[in-house]
Parts: structure tokens; C-alpha cells; sequence
């Protein structure tokens, strides 16, 4: 008898060896790290992680089975999760997609969604697209769609959850990008290189007085077209105000063109106006700072089909188009245009 229950602990011993966790492990290592916690997070779970000084970290969660966001605090990427996983990460902040990698039980889910972005950020190059016409468009995106569907169907590895997931919002996803770079294809034609610009006259001057294009013929102009409110207009003044250093003195005019209006100002063209005077003092914005009369409904704005800002112009020495949709001044690609130009 004696034996027998000790073979019967035995057996439980075991069997509670075996048993799942019902929790995932997660750890990780963030070279240069963006911030002293990271969040683990979907729509209807939130977790945050302390990061030690030596950028590693450690905790255990439980979830729902499915892709989480992982959030450094700067970037993020996406992560599956179910419990029982043991997953450890690794990522440098300077080259965040391209160094994300996952080890332990599970990882090969997560290493397969960290694929698909960067595959999906190669293919979806806007720059490059962006310079097709409707023809070529339609086609590379054919091209887009079997590539991804190939490599999405053919990991039978990979939880079935997210595969069908991907198919599932790959359509919609193409179409939304197709369809947005169809508008710029659209652009470009219709304010195609070398084409007369469309011009503001007499718009509002901080500094005094009223500006004109006219009054900035015989030099390069690049218009930032933003508002106050804008989140993505006020990200990029740092680089703006870096680009009007750099090239002080050179041939080319940075324009910074508000379209403040009163809908976006409780009603008010004057607190619209005080506001836009307010930040230019704030972020001491560089450049000439121009206030256009109508906001959306100024002639510049819908004659270059502006339905959404930032947006950024380059228009030649004599009043031509460079372009309609130029390059941010966060982006090294605008240096490029500049230098092929030898402004």
C-alpha cells in the first residue's frame, strides 16, 4: 500500500508538471530604449511593464488568445499572444522593425507578424508608387497582393487566426493605399511638372503687410500648409525650422501658409487669428508666416486640392510646379529633391 501511494503522488506530481500555465512570460531587451515602461495593449486589454535602466524587463500576463500591440513608448509592433507562451524580445529604438525579434515557446507567431510589416512597409513604398501612373498603379499593386498572399499561405505553422485575419483585411487594406495614391497620381497630372502654379495674392504677413507668390519669383518656394490643431503639422516644424537654417541665404523661400478658420476656432475668425500669432511666438516658427483669408475655402488651398494636412509644395523660381505633394521636411528624401535641383 505503502508503494502504491507514493507511485499515486508520483503520478500527481507529474501531472501537475504538465499542467499549462495559464499566464504568458514576457521579457525582453530594448537597446537604447524610448522610455522607462513599455505597454502591452489591445481594445480591450492594457498592461504596462517597467523597463529596468539596463533596458531589460520582465512580467507575466494573462490574456485572451490574439495580437496584441507592443508599445515602447516611441514606436510599436504587433505580438501574438496565448498562455503558456514564453517569449523574449530583443529590438534596438534606432532601427525599431528591423531588429524586433522573438525566442522562446510561441515566438514563431510573432516573428511571422514582425515579417509581414516589414514586408508590407518595403512593397507599400509611397515615394516609389506615388511616381506611377494609373496603369502602372493598378499593376503593382496586382504584384503587391500575390507576393503577401503567398507568404501569408504558405506558413501552415502559423495560427490559423491570423492568417485568415490578414487575408481577410487584405483587400481593404490595398484599396485604401491604392486608392489614396490614385488621388496623388490624379494630383500630379492635373499640377503636373513645370506647370504654371496656382498662386495666393495679398494673404495675411505676421511680420506686416500682405504677401503675394508674385513677390517671391526668382527663388525656389516651399509651402507648409497646416493649422494649429494639427498634430502632424506641429511634429514636423522642428525639421522645418532646421531646413530654414540650413539653407539660409540660398535660393529658396520656406512659406508656412495657416488655414486657421473659424469653424476650428469656436466660431471665430479673430480668436483663429490670435491663435495662429500665438503659436508662430511659441514655436518661434522661422520663415515667412503666411494667414490664408478663407482657410479650407482659400483659392490656394482648393486649387491644389488640399483635403487633408500636412501638406507640402515646391514651386520653382518662375512660378511653376515642382511638385504638388512634396516631401516632409522630416523626410531625407526632400534633401535629395533639393540637391537635384541644386537649390
Amino acid at each position: 500500500m505503502k508503494k502504491l501511494l507514493l507511485f499515486t503522488a508520483a503520478i500527481a506530481i507529474i501531472a501537475c508538471k504538465n499542467e499549462p500555465k495559464d499566464y504568458v512570460t514576457l521579457s525582453g531587451t530594448i537597446i537604447d530604449k524610448s522610455s522607462d515602461s513599455v505597454v502591452v495593449r489591445s481594445r480591450t486589454y492594457s498592461k504596462t511593464i517597467k523597463v529596468n535602466a539596463d533596458g531589460t524587463f520582465k512580467d507575466t500576463l494573462k490574456v485572451e488568445t490574439g495580437v496584441y500591440n507592443f508599445f515602447d513608448g516611441n514606436e510599436s509592433t504587433a505580438l501574438f499572444l496565448k498562455n503558456g507562451f514564453e517569449i523574449d524580445i530583443t529590438l534596438d529604438t534606432k532601427q525599431f522593425d528591423e531588429t524586433v525579434k522573438y525566442t522562446g515557446i510561441g515566438s514563431e507567431h510573432s516573428n511571422f507578424l514582425a515579417k509581414n510589416n516589414l514586408m508590407q512597409e518595403q512593397l507599400l513604398d509611397l515615394d516609389a508608387l506615388g511616381n506611377l501612373d494609373m496603369a502602372g498603379l493598378e499593376s503593382k499593386f496586382g504584384e503587391i497582393k500575390t507576393k503577401l498572399t503567398a507568404f501569408y499561405n504558405t506558413n501552415k505553422a502559423i495560427d490559423s487566426s491570423i492568417i485568415n485575419t490578414l487575408n481577410k483585411n487584405l483587400d481593404p487594406m490595398l484599396n485604401y493605399y491604392k486608392n489614396y495614391l490614385a488621388e496623388t497620381v490624379a494630383l500630379k497630372t492635373l499640377l503636373a511638372k513645370g506647370s504654371p502654379s496656382p498662386a495666393f495674392e495679398n494673404y495675411e504677413n505676421y511680420k506686416g503687410g500682405t504677401t503675394s507668390l508674385s513677390d517671391l519669383k526668382g527663388k525656389y518656394v516651399y509651402v507648409d500648409v497646416w493649422a494649429t490643431w494639427c498634430g502632424p503639422c506641429k511634429a514636423e516644424i522642428p525639421a522645418l525650422k532646421e531646413l530654414d537654417k540650413k539653407y539660409h541665404g540660398k535660393n529658396i523661400q520656406f512659406v508656412s501658409l495657416s488655414i486657421d478658420d473659424d469653424r476650428s476656432h469656436g466660431g471665430s475668425w479673430d480668436k483663429a487669428r490670435e491663435n495662429w500669432k500665438a503659436m508662430i511666438i511659441d514655436k518661434q516658427l522661422s520663415g515667412i508666416q503666411l494667414f490664408a483669408p478663407n482657410g479650407w475655402q482659400s483659392q490656394f488651398v482648393l486649387d491644389y486640392k488640399i483635403n487633408g494636412i500636412p501638406r507640402f509644395i515646391l514651386i520653382d523660381p518662375n512660378g511653376n510646379v515642382v511638385t504638388p505633394d512634396a516631401p516632409r521636411p522630416s523626410e531625407a528624401s526632400l534633401i535629395e529633391l533639393f540637391t537635384s535641383l541644386n537649390i
